[in-house]
């Protein structure tokens, strides 16, 4: 399928009336791609015709672009920025404006004039700050982590202004200087009922630039209500510059309950738990998955892996097999290679009878199954060898990480594409 695929992207690079995104925290790119748009998906996931750019087959859409064009991204992960590359390519991007560095010493040097290292004239600046010290499967040590902002764990057992936990701070200093027309931040969902840490971040993003900044009530969006078949839900923080924008805007923005022509959250498209019997039903596992060769069977490198760690019949986590008839588990980053089983044998619980009854074999999730569960295009690369030598560039496991730490393509989509809608209204 990877090869049915390959460089079936929208290659042009149009700037004309595009709108600049400095992104960071940037991954593998899920927020990247999905504000880009022209990207494949599974056509279950579209509900508006109007987005697709053309059928590729049956079961798969090229998405159509969008006016969002990346011109910054940075990580402090060389997997992640290694496979952004390799798929972001086809947008006409280049590698220097991929960053390997800390968002905190990106900032420094900054500051100290050094280089200039932030570009000017950005009009939206997205970042999905790291979310362990949020995470409900975490410590929950929010603001109190340890972890110093380049990944290390820290000599002193303290927290500082520079810790995984205050990084969303290091975004409102990015903001302060680029002062973009609006931000995106986004988070995991236990963020909102980790005591007051929702009403804090949302305060001090309001700060950015001398309180020029209406951060609007942060939603969270359960990704199955946007085409994505998996169970994972994200809390989203909307700003947008004061000063930028219109008056009609500015009265909207600011009432209690926003008028829904101004609201900039997407409305779902699929009837997972908004009930609501008008929109599509949520995709399926089956949807993305049925057509896959299994392992043994596949050139993809990223289908040929999969963690062999063994079943545990202790209830821990990861020992479940996913539903295929339903949503995805959500796919995560510290797995430590106990990742959701694709099947289980009927020894252990197994219920795709279709599949056992063919003699398939008990196995976990490949990390091109978890991909598509995220709605990645089933023509990104995760994993690939350097060149000319049979040594991974990117390797399994990485690959396995970076796509749980990404914001779904899909959903990022529906942000995209309701923020095109609203941007006239708020930016004459």
């Amino acid at each position: 399928m990877y090869d049915l695929f390959y460089n079936n992207g929208q290659n042009e690079r149009k700037e004309a009336g595009t709108l600049k995104v400095l992104s960071l925290f940037s991954g593998c790119g899920g927020m990247d791609i999905g504000l880009e748009g022209g990207f494949i998906c599974h056509h279950n996931s579209v509900t508006n015709p109007d987005w697709v750019h053309h059928q590729i087959n049956r079961n798969w859409v090229l998405l159509q672009r969008n006016l969002f064009r990346t011109v910054f991204a940075c990580d402090i992960l060389e997997e992640a920025r290694l496979t952004w590359l390799h798929y972001m390519s086809r947008y006409k991007i280049t590698p220097d404006i991929y960053h390997l560095n800390s968002i905190v010493d990106l900032v420094k040097l900054h500051k100290e004039g050094g280089l200039n290292v932030f570009p000017t004239n950005i009009d939206i600046v997205t970042g999905g700050f790291p979310c362990q010290d949020f995470s409900v499967a975490g410590k929950r040590r929010g603001f109190n982590s340890s972890v110093s902002h380049n990944g290390k764990k820290r000599e002193k057992d303290e927290p500082s202004e520079q810790t995984r936990g205050k990084l969303y701070m290091w975004m409102k200093e990015v903001i302060d200087i680029v002062q973009p027309k609006m931000f995106i931040a986004e988070n995991v969902k236990g963020l909102v009922s980790l005591g007051d840490v929702k009403d804090v971040i949302q305060r001090d993003f309001s700060s950015a630039n001398g309180n020029d900044y209406i951060v609007l009530n942060p939603q969270v969006l359960h990704a199955a209500n946007y085409g994505v078949p998996e169970t994972r839900e994200r809390v989203f923080f909307i700003g947008i510059k004061r000063s930028a924008l219109t008056p009609s805007a500015i009265e909207a923005l600011e009432q209690e309950v926003i008028p829904e022509k101004y609201n900039p959250y997407p409305s779902p498209t699929h009837n997972f738990n908004v009930n609501n019997e008008e929109l599509a039903q949520p995709v399926k596992c089956r949807d993305v998955l049925h057509e896959l060769p299994e392992p043994y069977h596949s050139v993809d490198l990223a289908q040929q892996f999969y963690s062999k760690a063994k079943f545990l019949s202790n209830g821990s986590q990861g020992q479940t097999e996913i539903h295929y008839d339903g949503l995805g588990p959500t796919i995560r980053s510290e797995h430590h290679g106990n990742i959701e089983f694709r099947r289980l044998s009927k020894e252990h619980g197994g219920k795709i009878d279709e599949e056992l009854k063919r003699g398939l074999q008990e196995r976990r999730l490949t990390p091109r199954e978890c991909a598509l569960i995220q709605t990645f295009p089933p023509d990104y690369p995760f994993v690939f060898h350097k060149s000319g030598a049979k040594r991974y560039a990117v390797s399994p496991s990485a690959a396995y990480k970076v796509i749980g730490n990404a914001v779904p393509p899909m959903l990022a989509y529906n942000i995209a594409r309701r923020v095109q809608e609203v941007w006239p209204l708020y930016f004459e």
